[in-house]
């Protein structure tokens, strides 16, 4: 296995800027700046990737397909995608952009007739506003102005009767993207602090959903408008977990290659990330609800999927696939117990992360495979993923990702530093000073 170096002529160290990224997603970039989801890479580095890889035509996967950024980055380069992602709702923005249900005149047009009609409507506002607080959840209620809100939900209610035409899913999310610019309280991610105030971005709601909606048809018509390729592509965006089997079943081409960037084992809660958008669209109402119907299916990655059985269970699963005393199995178990020690030793309560690392491994095992079976042979996967340390316990975990995949099958051909991380939390005084990196790993499918 190659030892960690930095950026080589091959696998170059990722952009600084990331184009407008601060986290997550890009902000300007086309596609990308549809929603400003908090997880993947930025489209500047997924580009430099593919060109890396030089491929002239087939499918490239990302099993953790999130809004579509590898995608969309994908079809620009006249390649097929095929991706898999656990969170329902951003599978479905990332098949917006991908498998294209409306023209860009129609989208403009279903925005324009909306905000006029919310703009004359005073009654609709009025009596939408006299209602907000029977019928919205409290986190909703409290992020936003009265005022707001009922424009907010004089835009919403028509959008969900009309859901089945063209253009409603592109309003629905043009929608959905304008709440954190209006909202009157701190709502960045990953978390909403609806009892700290701050200043709205934007003022006007109306006005921003306007201009949100008609970027989404500026990015639409220019990919109309491109060259036809001569070769057909597609693009596929299943909603599932990527550790089960019978998600990748539904993939319809093998891959050429697989470009992706796991969850890093950082307690990053994604579905909680977005439990604004989706307690006001409805998707959810409770806890439980998103629980049950968006984090299911997630890898788990957070201490709010883990518990005491489960973590038993995985460690179980883990022992019985390779024995106790070989690779990263052992090291995973040891990692494990260390991590119970020191947060035993804490003087406070602590997460419990030894309850995660051993579902997110043996997780990772499984779609390992998936992938393995997947791709075709001489294919490259490369996973943009950092290591972390809870409690101030190492864990690298890129390596034990290699070391994995190399059970699998693969050969791990290069492990590439990119850049540190983890310095924005420096003042936070309970927090170790373990330095940080977010990795490249290379793996290929021997021929």
């Amino acid at each position: 296995m190659s030892s960690l170096h930095a950026g080589t002529a091959s696998w170059s160290s990722e952009p600084g800027s990331g184009r407008g990224r601060s986290h997550g997603t890009s902000s300007r970039e086309a596609f990308d700046r549809w929603f400003r989801y908090p997880a993947g890479f930025a489209s500047d580095y997924v580009e430099l990737l593919l060109d890396r890889l030089d491929l002239t035509d087939g499918t490239v996967i990302d099993c953790f397909a999130g809004s579509g950024v590898t995608g969309t980055a994908a079809r620009s380069r006249g390649l097929s995608f095929a991706g898999i992602e656990a969170h329902p709702a951003v599978a479905e923005l990332a098949t917006l952009k991908l498998a294209p249900t409306a023209t860009g005149q129609q989208v403009r047009a279903l925005a324009s007739e909306l905000a006029t009609k919310v703009r004359g409507g005073t009654g609709t506002r009025a009596k939408a506003g006299a209602n907000i607080g029977d019928t919205e959840p409290d986190l909703v209620r409290r992020s936003f102005s009265q005022e707001t809100l009922a424009s907010l939900i004089a835009l919403r209610d028509p959008i969900k009767q009309r859901i089945d035409e063209p253009a409603a899913l592109y309003a629905k999310w043009a929608l959905l993207a304008t709440l954190r610019d209006v909202a009157s309280v701190k709502v960045g991610w990953p978390y909403q602090r609806p009892g700290v105030a701050r200043q709205p971005r934007h003022r006007d709601p109306v006005a921003r959903f306007e201009t949100r909606a008609n970027l989404m048809a500026d990015d639409l018509e220019a990919t109309a408008g491109s060259p036809t390729p001569s070769k057909k592509i597609s693009a596929q965006v299943i909603v599932g977990d990527s550790s089960d089997p019978a998600a990748w079943s539904q993939m319809t081409e093998r891959g050429v290659a697989c470009v992706a960037s796991p969850p890093y084992l950082n307690n990053f809660d994604y579905a909680d990330a977005t439990r604004l958008e989706l307690f006001f669209w409805g998707d959810v109402s409770t806890w439980g609800d998103m629980c049950r119907e968006v984090r299911a299916d997630m890898l788990t990655a957070t201490t709010q999927q883990s518990s005491v059985g489960a973590k038993e269970t995985a460690l179980k699963e883990l022992r019985g696939r390779s024995s106790d005393s070989v690779g990263p199995v052992s090291e995973i178990v040891a990692l494990v117990d260390r991590m119970v020690e020191t947060r035993l030793k804490r003087e406070k309560r602590s997460k419990e992360y030894d309850q995660v690392a051993p579902a997110y491994f043996l997780s990772i095992w499984d779609i390992l495979e998936n992938l393995y079976r997947q791709l075709r042979e001489d294919a490259t996967a490369l996973w943009l993923i950092g290591d972390s340390a809870p409690y101030g316990v190492y864990i690298d975990t890129p390596r034990i990702i290699g070391e994995l995949a190399e059970i699998v099958g693969f050969s791990m051909m290069d492990d590439v530093r990119l850049r540190e991380r983890g310095n924005r939390w420096g003042q936070n005084a309970d927090r170790h000073k373990v330095p940080l990196t977010e990795r490249l790993i290379v793996l290929t499918k021997p021929g």
